[in-house]
């Protein structure tokens, strides 16, 4: 075809809408939305003297001195959320963090805001992350692989009494998949008394908590800065979808 004819049938296909650039990118996970603006901590609220935006990224550090007297949070704080599904990235260096969901804010402590619920536990070591741990409250409730039913304890209603019914994997070969000081994908969905951690898109627990008294159904969303030894944890691309 010569130069000017194929010229001229580009432009009309072009002006008849055959030949297009969409305008717009579609949202490659549907539902879900951004809690994080990837510029400040809009939205968030925590002890200004731990967390900060650096290079894009939520990060939380904490020194010798002053030394932490007691875990805090960085809680979102437009509302609380009920069934969702989370989608995260983390990284942290030394230390322990989570992230808490159906949570509730306690009191305010010395360091900041002091929180008690669900959490999704992660490390810098090799035992704990991926696990169900309820903070202020029940302790661990599932281990790393472990498909769980928590129910009351016949003999206190307030205590818990974990049966375990499965299992997702082994805990050292999950643990295997986790990189050290890099970025990892974290996933929570809570579906009812329904909840379940992925990471690196392996599933590390599975848990039914039919434990009335003490389950809940609901609450706030924060991120975790531990006690112990000097430590930086950082998170990226927090989107939520309500279940």
């Amino acid at each position: 075809m010569k130069p000017f004819i194929l010229h001229a049938a580009l432009t009309a296909m072009l002006t008849l809408g055959s030949l297009t650039t969409p305008t717009c990118a579609q949202p490659e996970e549907p539902g879900f939305e951004s809690l994080f603006n990837g510029r400040d901590l809009t939205g968030w609220s925590g002890n200004p003297e731990l967390w900060s935006v650096r290079d894009g990224v939520i990060t939380g550090v904490t020194k010798a001195d002053p030394k932490l007297t007691h875990n805090t949070f960085l809680v979102w704080t437009n509302g609380e959320v009920g069934d969702f599904e989370l989608r995260l990235s983390y990284r942290i260096e030394k230390g322990n963090s989570g992230i808490q969901y159906r949570s509730k804010v306690l009191r305010q402590g010395p360091f900041g805001p002091i929180v008690g619920g669900y959490q999704a536990d992660f490390e810098a070591g090799k035992n704990y992350s991926g696990i169900l741990y309820e903070e202020q409250g029940r302790g661990i409730l599932a281990q790393r692989g472990q498909k769980v039913i928590i129910k009351a304890d016949p003999a206190d209603s307030r205590k818990a009494r974990i049966e375990k019914v499965g299992t997702l994997g082994d805990s050292a070969e999950i643990q295997s998949r986790i990189k050290d000081e890099d970025w990892n994908d974290y996933v929570i969905i809570a579906r009812g008394n329904h909840l379940q951690h992925f990471i690196n898109g392996l599933p590390t627990v599975d848990v039914t908590d039919e434990h009335e008294a003490r389950a809940a159904r609901s609450g706030v969303l924060a991120l975790q800065i531990h006690v112990g030894p000097p430590m930086v944890v950082q998170f990226k691309n927090i989107r939520l979808k309500r279940l």
